[in-house]
């Protein structure tokens, strides 16, 4: 089988497309051969070894893929390393049925960021009818999917994103205003497109300045959900007298403490495809690349030039 191997740390150059032979499933496992892959971007830093969890050399890379089990069954699946290849093995806890009418990479697209998308505002953000949601990176996997669900659970939602396209992608999803994520006074920018009122809760991937500004913005017993740093720049250290004076509530979210729970992943997953069957939620599907431009997809993604979820065709 073609698949990507990692020899050494480093950018998208130090992906290789390689023959393997098939993998062999454990217990528990089940071979699936894969007919579409998610690109996330988790991804680009495992391949840096900059990932929450230190990787070992060699790597080969992906953590999701939609396929076909030996029996026929037509399944999204989160797999612990290998997604990058046209077969994988996954734990048969954390597989998930497609239903007919959902396309493949929809099914992606829900996998990491719709169930992250559902918990930074649902299960971290406790997000009540009628407050404000500031969305940094609106237009991406996770934004384009938070946007949805924020509006469809009540929330004024501001999309933080650039101009253009990506803002017109946002207002289409039902975002309320956009802010120019290059807005020279971040702060202000939310703050006015909030009628300058500050903001009840925060999704927060970008780090650095953009962190620092967000929390400058949050209203009393306001909450900042943090699931990310794609500027890979550390915010400035937060001092917990700047929490308490303001009864604000800064939280982490990292979607590997939810796998293993039925409930956090598999439930929530079935509740999603829901809701894409009914016409409530529309993926947004981003450009899809050749198993063999692997490398291609991850410049693409750290140069935040895509929108939604991109995928690799491990038939290319």
């Amino acid at each position: 089988m073609k698949a990507i191997k990692v020899s050494e740390f480093g950018g998208p150059e130090v992906m290789q497309l390689v023959d393997l032979p098939d993998p062999i499933p454990g217990e528990g496992e089940e071979l699936i051969n894969v007919t579409s892959i998610g690109v996330n971007y988790a991804d680009t830093h495992q391949i840096e070894n900059s990932y929450r969890v230190s990787q070992t050399l060699p790597l080969f890379p992906g953590l999701e893929v939609v396929g076909k089990t030996s029996n026929g069954r037509r399944v999204l699946a989160s797999v612990a390393h290998g997604g990058y290849a046209q077969k994988a093995v996954a734990n048969k806890d954390y597989i998930v049925d497609i239903p007919l009418d959902i396309t493949d990479e929809q099914a992606l697209a829900m996998l990491v960021q719709g169930t992250t998308a559902w918990h930074i505002l649902k299960t971290v953000g406790h997000l009540q009818a009628g407050e404000s949601v500031v969305i940094h990176a609106a237009a991406g996997g996770v934004g384009s999917v938070a946007i949805q669900l924020a509006k469809m659970w009540g929330g004024k939602v501001i999309a933080v994103t650039s101009a253009g396209a990506k803002e017109e992608l946002a207002k289409s999803l039902g975002a309320d205003v956009s802010v120019d994520a290059n807005a020279e006074d971040l702060q202000a920018a939310l703050l006015g497109a909030n009628d300058g009122k500050r903001v009840d809760l925060i999704l927060e991937m970008v780090g650095g300045k953009t962190f620092d500004a967000s929390l400058a913005v949050l209203a009393p017993f306001g909450r900042l959900v943090t699931f990310g740093m794609a500027s890979r720049r550390p915010p400035t250290a937060i001092q917990p007298a700047a929490l308490i004076g303001g009864t604000k509530t800064v939280a982490g979210f990292w979607l590997g403490n939810c796998f293993g729970r039925r409930e956090l992943v598999n439930d929530v997953i079935v509740e999603l495809f829901a809701l894409i069957a009914a016409g409530k939620l529309r993926p947004v599907i981003g450009p899809i690349f050749p198993l063999s431009q692997a490398a291609a997809a991850h410049r693409a993604i750290v140069a935040r030039e895509t929108t939604g979820k991109v995928t690799l065709n491990p038939a290319q």
